[in-house]
């Protein structure tokens, strides 16, 4: 018996050309995503200049041969290095997400659309330093915050309804989808051309949550945003350079990502690629106060309140419940040993036991130096989590959008103090009144560890200004930002 496959190549997946018309033709309307964005921008590049004081981040950092220079390369905010915009997009990205401070987006995957960044500044930035030695026009900073809402409609819809961690992909498949699309754009590339790049995205291999979970958790999920965004620019110049794409990667039989990947399943659309326009950059969830894993922010905000009330009685506690929602108890309820940093911010007993104690969390607080303290692994041994399923469909509902956590503290004597309970965090759209003017503190605070009080000022004057911010050329923006 023999079988045959039809060798007549298809029409793209609807999918891929749909995404490709989004980039291509969407005007984005509103004030609100690009004031949004720009919030985003500056709180991303705030991350990445705070990275910079970690040895472990800046061993990674600079071209991939020392030395090289690249005329017209594109620059890395904080730094001396003018590089290739592939490897540019590299330290960008793991810049940003090395401390998991940037934004976040929760759906059925979750993840962080602002890692992006790091593909679309490189290459915005490569893109008009060449203009400008030619003579011609740069790209302006509106263009880099049009590409940033874009890459966060589709990392963001592409989430809502479609769950890579359970089949054991790790989200930064869709950090290399979106900037892929979006770089693709920047780059001249026609609809044609991003859809072959799109296609060039599904057929690579993905990377696997292998390093996020224990016991293999580890520094890759620090740079793995990086890889991903630099690895979409490397795509878009091959694609660029005329490299042909693979129309139905997606659902070709036995071979598509769907069947291969994806247990044989379309991706469903919350929202249709039709109606995308700016939703996920307008609903964004900023890490404001606390470098942690997203899932507990609103639990470390619930420990802060308790923490005035139990800090001369932590040998008193003898039981911690935190009522919380499903996807914390897969991602960050831990038992027994946290091997590094990476495995610390990822354990919402860790967090909260360091945010009890101390009453603050940085990102300080995750080293071995901190975490040597006896008490944190005595008190994360007295933490429980339970699901309450109503935080759990909040979670889930497009029109709440909830991360709530609550804390109850027991003692030994059988005292308990009453719950406390924080359903929205800081950083979230509900809360933006008290929100943004932390957010700015948090930037004017990153800016500090890297500039002098002059070159702080004048970033900050621009970066709050959102029409000057816009008009802008990315060349002399990025101007500021270098050492």
């Amino acid at each position: 018996m023999s079988s045959h496959t039809p060798s007549i190549r298809p029409q793209p997946d609807q999918v891929l050309a749909d995404i490709a018309d989004y980039v291509t033709n969407r005007e984005i309307q509103g004030g609100l995503a690009y004031d949004t964005a720009r919030n985003c921008l500056i709180d991303s590049l705030g991350c990445a200049m705070e990275a910079l004081t970690y040895p472990a981040c800046t061993k990674l950092l600079g071209p991939v041969v020392s030395g090289t220079t690249v005329p017209h390369g594109a620059r890395v905010p904080g730094t001396q290095f003018q590089l290739d915009p592939v490897q540019a997009a590299f330290n960008i990205g793991s810049m940003i997400r090395w401390l998991d401070f940037n934004d976040t987006w929760l759906a059925a995957e979750w993840g962080h659309p602002s890692d992006n960044l790091g593909g679309i500044l490189a290459v915005a930035d490569w893109c008009a330093c060449n203009a400008v030695a030619a003579g011609k026009e740069p790209f302006t900073m509106r263009d880099v915050l049009t590409a940033m809402i874009k890459a966060h409609e589709i990392q963001g819809c592409l989430a809502l309804e479609n769950s890579f961690n359970k089949v054991g992909l790790d989200h930064v498949v869709l950090v290399k989808v979106a900037s892929v699309a979006v770089v693709m754009h920047l780059l001249g590339g026609s609809r044609d051309q991003i859809i072959d790049a799109l296609s060039q995205a599904w057929v690579d291999g993905q990377s696997l949550r292998t390093y996020r979970h224990a016991p293999n958790t580890g520094s890759r999920k620090s740079w793995a945003a990086g890889d991903a965004t630099s690895r979409a620019v490397w795509l878009a110049l091959l694609t660029l350079k005329g490299e042909m794409g693979y129309p139905s990667a997606l659902t070709a039989k036995t071979w598509g990502f769907y069947d291969v990947l994806f247990k044989g399943q379309p991706f469903r659309f919350q929202r249709p690629i039709e109606q995308w326009g700016s939703y996920v950059m307008e609903n964004i969830l900023f890490k404001i106060s606390f470098p942690a894993e997203f899932h507990s922010q609103t639990a470390a905000e619930c420990a802060m309140q308790l923490h005035p009330f139990i800090k001369e009685r932590i040998d008193e506690i003898g039981k911690i419940t935190i009522r919380t929602h499903e996807a914390a108890i897969r991602i960050i309820d831990k038992k027994g040993p946290l091997n590094n940093p990476a495995d610390r911010d990822h354990c919402i007993q860790y967090i909260v036991a360091v945010s009890l104690i101390f009453g603050r969390l940085t990102a300080a607080d995750y080293e071995d130096a901190v975490a040597a303290d006896p008490r944190i692994d005595e008190l994360r041994a007295k933490i429980i989590c339970i699901e309450d399923p109503q935080f759990t469909w909040d979670y889930h509902d497009p029109e709440k959008r909830s991360i709530a956590n609550g804390i109850t503290v027991e003692f030994r004597n059988g005292g308990k103090l009453d719950e406390v309970v924080v359903e929205y965090p800081i950083g979230h759209k509900l809360r933006r009144g008290e929100g943004i003017p932390l957010l700015e503190e948090k930037f004017r605070i990153n800016l500090a560890r890297r500039f002098p009080a002059s070159q702080q000022k004048s970033i900050t004057d621009l970066c709050l200004d959102q029409v000057k911010l816009e008009a802008t050329p990315v060349n002399e923006f990025v101007d500021m930002l270098v050492i």
